[in-house]
């Protein structure tokens, strides 16, 4: 189990919408990441009048912000490197991370991982909700039976209830994952606190929590349904 520290850089939304700094919790470790970039980007995802296209590049570039920072500590080893003038030390990655986007939502996260981890190679898993129940159901794995101890990215745009996070991160887990990270651009509490207590050991980074949630279970104020949001709503 991880111990759960937020540094005094991370910030957390409270009920009055300002910013509390240096809260400290214990349970599963989160990071709740503090970027104006994150908050300009997140804004333009906030706006209604955001087109499809617009909606898509800014959740590329915050998917980035976000897996950059999940990368911070990752395991490298040192390695010989000739320049043009003489030799020099140089890292590389111990291993590229296996990237898991949440079908649908989480494929617009999926480009942006790549660009810093191009050797990672990519699973799926498709997870929707019980709008009655708001219960998670696994629809789709690509998952190998036993991921032999390999780390993973889950990258999913939308931390609501947590239950189909959760949900993902158990099925990741009894596969024999490694280190599991979880990357979402926006939570609410209900969701962060799901995955707090599910004694899943494992990271989450979020670029900013919200209010809460409505009688419907989506994010408030939050930005709507990331996939329609992506992809356009047939009806």
């Amino acid at each position: 189990m991880f111990s759960f520290c937020i540094l005094p850089d991370l910030r957390i939304a409270s009920d009055t919408n300002s910013i509390r700094y240096g809260e400290v919790r214990c349970g599963v470790k989160v990071e709740i990441i503090s970027h104006n970039l994150i908050l300009e980007r997140l804004s333009r995802l906030r706006n209604a009048e955001t087109s499809n296209k617009a909606f898509r590049q800014n959740l590329h570039d915050l998917s980035t912000f976000l897996v950059y920072e999940a990368m911070r500590s990752v395991a490298l080893d040192k390695q010989t490197v000739e320049t043009p003038l003489t030799s020099t030390d140089g890292w590389a990655l111990t291993s590229s991370p296996i990237l898991v986007p949440i079908v649908r939502a989480g494929l617009g996260m999926l480009d942006g991982a790549l660009s810093l981890l191009p050797d990672s190679d990519v699973c799926f898993l498709g997870a929707r909700r019980d709008e009655e129940t708001f219960k998670p159901e696994i629809y789709m794995n690509t998952l190998p039976d036993n991921l032999a101890g390999a780390n993973v990215i889950v990258l999913d745009p939308m931390l609501a209830t947590g239950g189909s996070l959760l949900h993902a991160l158990r099925v990741i887990a009894t596969s024999g994952a490694g280190v599991i990270t979880a990357v979402s651009i926006l939570a609410a509490p209900e969701g962060v606190d799901a995955i707090k207590s599910s004694g899943i050991d494992g990271q989450l980074f979020v670029g900013f929590v919200d209010e809460g949630l409505n009688d419907s279970a989506f994010i408030v104020p939050g930005l709507g349904d990331a996939g329609d949001r992506q992809f356009g709503r047939i009806n």
